[in-house]
């Protein structure tokens, strides 16, 4: 049972303050067993006929904003799918950490009205740097289902380790039943994954 308030002028507007986790208060998103091996991308939400599958946000995160600023509008359209991740709000590592900080409270605080909402959510885990460890958890549920994505940081052999070095945390942390992994799956990842190919192996052939 979520445990909330509602405040008015917060960001213009009045929304639910959720008890959180953490140095942070960071919103608790609730695990789940549910797995999806078929998913579109939150910018497709409008002009897509299938509902049979979740909804994903792995885009730039300009793609998605509309959900933080008016999630109401959005709530009875995300109803018609399976389930839906939490938002990738970015967290590079180049950002300050107040604005990483903030994504991740932004992914967390969707994430859970969305399940206050009774949508099924499946919450995506994100860090940046070895620093972020210490917070990035912060609301993340233990066991269940959970998705990650591994585009744009196996390029270069220092964000292939950063992103390898979150993963095995992940792993030790959370131990989640499933992951959901949107990209290429390097070959030091373990456990029980769904791999879900990403917009840009779709669009090269990638098999």
């Amino acid at each position: 049972m979520y445990k909330y308030k509602c405040v008015t002028g917060y960001e213009n507007t009045t929304r639910a303050i959720f008890v959180g986790e953490g140095e942070y208060d960071i919103p608790i998103i609730e695990p789940t067993k549910i797995t999806e091996n078929k998913f579109i991308g939150f910018n497709e939400v409008l002009s897509s006929k299938q509902n049979n599958c979740g909804v994903h946000f792995f885009l730039d995160d300009y793609q998605f904003q509309r959900l933080w600023n008016t999630p109401d509008k959005y709530i009875e359209m995300l109803k018609r799918f399976n389930c839906v991740l939490s938002p990738d709000f970015s967290l590079y590592a180049d950002y300050p950490k107040a604005l990483q900080i903030y994504n991740h409270y932004r992914k967390h605080w969707i994430g859970a009205y969305l399940q206050l909402n009774g949508i099924e959510v499946i919450p995506t885990i994100c860090w940046s740097d070895k620093k972020s460890l210490d917070w990035c958890f912060d609301g993340e549920p233990k066991g269940g289902t959970v998705a990650v994505s591994s585009v744009g940081t196996q390029k270069a052999k220092e964000s292939k380790q950063l992103f390898l070095n979150g993963y095995n945390e992940m792993l030790k942390r959370l131990k989640p039943e499933t992951v959901i992994f949107y990209g290429k799956v390097p070959e030091e990842c373990q456990g029980n994954i769904i791999n879900i190919k990403s917009f840009q192996e779709k669009f090269r052939g990638v098999k």
